[in-house]
């Protein structure tokens, strides 16, 4: 009969193992390969750079620097994880026999008789023999739940650095469009002195209609300086709280001085699986409801437990010895529940419920990692191939603003080509800051989504 009952138990001992049905392959799209996704050859990650060979501004990395050393978000991060050790440690010391010293003392008297003192002093053990897992199961289910709020502690390592590098690339391109906005103001306003000095000297039949719309394109752009700075105000604000800090102006540097790895190595699906934060920590929360799983199976076999006692003691039953004598005792009891298996069934219910829970979940944060790294590779593929156009672009509308100024002053152009032109030299300007923002925030999120960041 023991025989038997160990062999059906011994899968309650089985450690956890990822499910076959879940698969790696496939996770995100890349033209490289056919059969998979990215070429197994590739084993360099991307993410596993450390952050301060991603981001090499000496003052992007000072405030990533304080973030990681002020921010709430982190410092309770921190203390979940020392929250979680705690039961870890209590599981682990349940497999040392408990110990208590229970000192008792009596006086008593009968029908006025002279009083009886009685004492004891005896030291008290308990031990649980984990013959099937009741002990050895929570103690796995402890530490998965550890390693599941390390990877959290973790991911937002990573999250904090991505938000600041994000926000402090939006502080320079805003910085960048405000200076192109200002220099574009003071050229138009330049030209409507120049039109109404022309329209006061009746030259090229410049009317009052010309210079009231080169008055009106210029106050176009001066009211858009107000909404950048107002923009630039804000995620000041922003950073310094993400920075743990007051609201105050951020030092920074300028958008053309900006260095970033331009070839990525994302590596193969597997390997994003364990960089990933998040997905080891869906993995360890399977992890965790498997034990809990094992844990709900372990209670429909007995607890057999040890116990004794030794000490001193005055009292032998009817009689006072003096001096004390020592007294020893020694039990073991085994439990095996009878009347609970209702109970005990519901609890394995839900306890598989919230198993196969967790298996979805596990899944579902792996398909959405394949997703982020799928979107990030392409806006900076997409972006990349739009810079070039796009510097065309800005140049072509540069030499037509210049040549239409100069046609003008020929009087072979109107005002209304001029103005034409300035707007879209201003347009393909702005147009090219925020794809080079963009292209510099795929960068952030590729390394984001690839696990960077997630170590200290």
């Amino acid at each position: 009969m023991c025989t038997a009952v160990l062999l059906s138990s011994c899968h309650i001992y089985k450690s956890y193992d990822r499910p076959e049905d879940i698969t790696t392959a496939g996770l995100y799209r890349d033209t490289a390969s056919i059969n998979d996704t990215l070429l197994v050859a590739d084993t360099a990650s991307f993410g596993n750079l450390p952050w301060r060979e991603v981001f090499t501004d000496p003052q992007l990395q000072a405030l990533i620097e304080k973030g990681l050393e002020n921010n709430s978000d982190i410092r309770t991060a921190a203390l979940k994880v020392k929250e979680a050790e705690a039961p870890l440690l209590a599981a682990k010391l349940a497999f040392a026999p408990a110990l208590a010293l229970s000192p008792q003392g009596t006086i008593s008297s009968f029908d006025r008789n002279a009083a009886t003192k009685t004492y004891s002093l005896p030291v008290t053990a308990t031990w649980q023999i984990d013959l099937f897992g009741q002990l050895l199961n929570p103690k796995r289910y402890a530490k998965a739940t550890l390693e599941q709020t390390k990877a959290y502690q973790q991911a937002v390592h990573s999250q904090i650095i991505a938000g600041i590098a994000n926000m402090y690339y939006t502080l320079l391109m805003l910085d960048r469009q405000l200076g192109i906005s200002q220099q574009t103001a003071d050229i138009m306003k330049r030209n409507t002195e120049t039109m109404q000095a022309m329209k006061d000297a009746a030259m090229y039949n410049i009317n009052a209609a010309g210079v009231e719309q080169s008055r009106a394109a210029y106050a176009q752009v001066l009211a858009s300086l107000p909404e950048i700075r107002r923009s630039i105000r804000q995620t000041e604000n922003a950073l310094s709280i993400l920075l743990g800090e007051a609201p105050q102006t951020v030092k920074r540097g300028v958008l053309e001085d900006q260095q970033l790895p331009a070839e990525f190595s994302v590596g193969v699906p597997l390997q994003m699986l364990s960089n990933r934060p998040d997905v080891k920590a869906a993995e360890m929360s399977l992890a965790a409801a498997y034990y809990n799983t094992n844990t709900a199976r372990s209670n429909f076999y007995p607890r057999i437990t040890l116990g004794g006692s030794a000490g001193w003691t005055n009292s032998a039953g009817s009689a006072i010895i003096n001096p004390a004598k020592f007294l020893a005792s020694a039990v073991a009891s085994l439990t095996q529940p009878l009347f609970q298996n209702g109970a005990n069934i519901a609890r394995l219910k839900i306890a598989k419920a919230q198993q196969e829970e967790a298996k979805i979940q596990f899944r579902q944060t792996l398909l959405n990692a394949g997703s982020e790294v799928s979107n990030a590779l392409y806006q900076y593929q997409a972006n990349t191939e739009k810079a070039a156009s796009r510097t065309m672009q800005v140049n072509s509308a540069k030499n037509a603003a210049d040549y239409t100024k100069e046609l003008f002053s020929l009087g072979t152009s109107t005002y209304l080509e001029v103005l034409s032109a300035e707007q879209s030299y201003l347009s393909a300007q702005l147009s090219e800051v925020s794809d080079t923002f963009d292209r510099m925030q795929a960068v952030v999120s590729l390394y984001q989504a690839l696990g960077g960041g997630r170590e200290y």
